[in-house]
């Protein structure tokens, strides 16, 4: 049941969100999620400021997922997803602020798991 949500602050089309959307879909394995249930929330021409200036290319990247995964999964999802902002959005990596929250109550169909 994982959920990331990005906030971007440059313009996405729909075409690269949809790259976007599918990349997170494969790269959430890393976590040992499947994209069966990984819900994608993609903000863009979002203001940021990191140390008091505005971010022209940046990025913050919320992964919220039921249970938890080892500290050493969550670091290389972090370079993974940054590697793809740099890719696809030429966001440096200096630039992205990547946040983990793993849940333990999780609703969802009128119940929780």
């Amino acid at each position: 049941m994982p959920f990331i949500d990005s906030k971007i602050t440059i313009p996405v089309t729909s075409e690269l969100k949809e790259e976007l959307k599918s990349e997170f879909g494969k790269l959430i394995n890393t976590l040992g999620k499947s994209e069966t249930y990984l819900m994608v929330g993609i903000d863009d021409a979002y203001d940021l400021w990191l140390g008091g200036k505005k971010l022209e290319k940046g990025a913050y990247i919320s992964v919220s997922l039921y249970g938890n995964a080892p500290s050493e999964s969550y670091d290389k999802l972090t370079g993974q997803i940054c590697d793809l902002f740099s890719e696809k959005l030429g966001i440096p990596g200096n630039s992205v602020y990547v946040t983990y929250h793993p849940v333990n109550d999780w609703g969802w169909n009128g119940s929780n798991f």
